[in-house]
C-alpha cells in the first residue's frame, strides 16, 4: 500500500473486513425472509458501491462512439447499446433529482443514490452533512462536445434563489452553480472577457461588430484610463448594447461579415484579424445568432488533457469542442443568451456578468500535488462545494489505496483495470474504464491493479 489514509478516520482492519463481508453476504441471502430492519442494517453496512449513471442526449453532444461519454458507458457496461447516430453529451454522476444515479447491488433494488443518502446521511462525513443539510453538495459529469454550447453564465446563491422563485420552469434550482472543467482530450471554449486592448482591436478591424456595439459605447471603452470600475462599466455598456440589438440588425451585420470573411478565406487571405475560422464554424452551427459576435468579447481558451478552467458565478463562457470532466455545485441553473435554441434571458445575463477583463492564460486553473500521495493531483477551487482529484497510478504500481477522506466521494475510472476491496463493500469490485464508484466518508478502497499501463481515475469530493 503506497498511500495510507491521511488520518485514522475509522477504517477497519483486514479481519474486520472479512467479518463485515461475511455478514453482508449472509444478510443479502436472507433479506427477503427477514424484517425490513435487517434490510436497513444490510444497506448501512455497505458504504462502497458502484453506480449506474444517467446519460443526457443533448443535440450538441458527440455521436456514437466518437463520444467519450458513450465509450465510458460501454466500458462500464459491455452490454450497453450505443447508437451510432445518437448524441451522447453528458454523463451525470451524483444525486441531482433530474438524473439521480442508481445503486448497483443485490440489496437495494432500484434505490437511487439520493434516496440512500437521505436514509444514511452520515455517509457524507460529519462536516459535509452539517454544512450542506444532508445533501451531496456536488454534481460530477463527463461532457462530450461536438457543437458549441450556449453563451452562458451561472448565478450566485442570492440570484439563483430569486430566479428560482420567480421562474422555476427556467431555473429549477435555488442553488448557485460554480463549475470546473478538466480536459480529457483537446478541449476548446470561450471564457471571460478579453483584455480591453484585444476588444478594441476587433472593434477597429470588424466594422460589423462596431456597428452592433455603437459609436458611443465603443468610444467610451476606448477612452478609459485604466480605472477598474470604469473599465467594467464601459465593458458592460458595450456588451449590453450588442446583445440588445434588434434581430434584423444582427442578421444583416452578420451576413455582411460572413460574406466578407468567406470571400477572404476563398481567396486564401488571412482572416485572423476578424477571428475568421472560429466565426465560420460558429455560424455554420448557429446561423444568424448573436452569439457569433461573442468571440470578439470573450477569450478563446484551449485546454490540453489534464488542464482545467474554473468558472465562478457570473463568468461568461461557452464550451466549443472536446471532452472533459466537469464538476459543479449540485445545481442545473444556467442563464443563456446566445448559441442556443433554448430559453434565453439577455437582461439577466447582462446584469449578472463579471466584466473584469483578463487574458486567456489567466483562466487556466492548475492543480497542486497531494503532499501525501505522489500519484494525486488536486483541483481545489475557491468554493466549498467540491474538489476534484486526478489519480494516475503508473504501470509499475500494482497495489494502491484510495485514501479515506472525511467526505463522500465519487470515483470515475477513465483508464485501466483493477480489483477493488473495501471493508465497506459487499464483495470485491471489478473496476474498468467507465466504472463509477461511490465511496462513503472515512472509507478506504484497496486496489489490485491488473492493467498493464496503469490507471487514470478522477475523484470528486468535498474537502471542508
Amino acid at each position: 500500500m503506497l498511500v495510507a489514509p491521511k488520518k485514522d478516520t475509522g477504517s477497519r482492519s483486514g479481519a474486520d473486513s472479512h467479518h463485515s463481508l461475511k455478514r453482508a453476504g449472509s444478510l443479502s441471502r436472507h433479506v427477503r425472509e427477514r424484517p425490513i430492519t435487517i434490510l436497513r442494517t444490510a444497506m448501512e453496512e455497505v458504504r462502497v458501491f458502484t453506480l449506474t449513471c444517467a446519460v443526457q442526449n443533448y443535440a450538441w453532444g458527440k455521436a456514437g462512439l466518437d463520444s467519450e461519454v458513450a465509450k465510458l458507458v460501454l466500458g462500464g457496461d459491455p452490454l450497453a447499446v450505443i447508437e451510432e447516430d445518437k448524441p451522447y453529451a453528458e454523463l451525470w454522476m451524483g444525486a441531482h433529482p433530474k438524473a439521480d444515479a442508481k445503486i448497483k447491488d443485490n440489496l437495494t433494488g432500484e434505490t437511487t443514490l439520493g434516496q440512500w443518502i437521505a436514509q444514511f446521511p452520515g455517509c457524507l462525513g460529519s462536516k459535509v452533512k452539517d454544512t450542506f443539510q444532508g445533501q451531496l453538495p456536488f454534481l460530477f459529469k463527463v461532457l462530450s462536445v461536438n457543437t458549441a454550447l450556449s453563451i452562458q453564465a451561472h448565478p450566485n446563491r442570492e440570484l439563483a434563489a430569486r430566479l428560482h422563485a420567480q421562474f422555476p420552469d427556467h431555473y429549477p434550482d435555488d442553488n448557485h452553480k460554480p463549475e470546473m472543467a478538466i480536459a480529457l482530450t483537446h478541449f476548446q471554449g470561450l471564457c471571460g472577457f478579453r483584455p480591453v486592448e484585444e476588444i478594441l482591436g476587433f472593434l477597429k478591424s470588424v466594422p460589423e461588430f462596431h456597428a452592433l456595439v455603437g459609436n458611443e459605447a465603443a468610444e467610451e471603452l476606448r477612452c478609459i484610463t485604466g480605472d477598474a470600475v470604469h473599465t467594467r462599466q464601459a465593458l458592460k455598456k458595450c456588451f449590453t448594447r450588442m446583445m440588445n440589438c434588434e434581430k434584423k440588425v444582427i442578421v444583416d451585420q452578420l451576413n455582411m461579415l460572413m460574406k466578407r470573411v468567406t470571400g477572404q478565406a476563398a481567396a486564401g487571405k488571412d482572416t485572423s484579424e476578424c477571428n475568421g475560422a472560429l466565426l465560420l464554424r460558429l455560424h455554420s452551427q448557429y446561423p444568424g445568432d448573436i452569439g457569433c459576435f461573442s468571440i470578439y468579447f470573450l477569450n478563446y481558451v484551449a485546454l490540453e488533457p489534464s488542464q482545467a478552467m474554473f468558472l465562478g458565478a457570473g463568468e461568461p463562457h461557452a464550451y466549443l469542442y472536446g471532452d472533459c470532466i466537469e464538476c459543479m455545485a449540485c445545481s442545473d441553473n444556467t442563464v443563456r443568451a446566445g448559441l442556443t435554441p433554448k430559453y434565453i434571458d439577455v437582461n439577466t445575463l447582462c446584469d449578472m456578468l463579471n466584466y473584469s477583463p483578463a487574458p486567456a492564460g489567466s483562466k487556466l486553473f492548475p492543480p497542486v500535488k497531494d503532499y501525501s500521495d505522489p500519484f494525486v493531483s488536486i483541483y481545489d477551487p475557491p468554493v466549498p462545494d467540491f474538489t476534484v482529484m486526478r489519480i494516475q497510478v503508473p504501470a509499475s504500481v500494482k497495489q494502491y489505496t484510495v485514501a479515506a477522506l472525511d467526505s463522500a466521494g465519487i470515483l470515475l475510472v477513465v483508464e485501466g483495470d483493477a480489483i477493488a476491496t473495501s471493508a465497506a463493500a459487499l464483495s470485491d469490485i471489478t473496476l474498468r474504464r467507465g466504472t463509477v464508484l461511490f465511496i462513503s466518508a472515512n472509507e478506504a478502497v484497496s486496489l489490485h491493479v491488473t492493467a498493464q499501463l496503469g490507471m487514470t481515475m478522477f475523484r470528486a469530493c468535498c474537502l471542508l
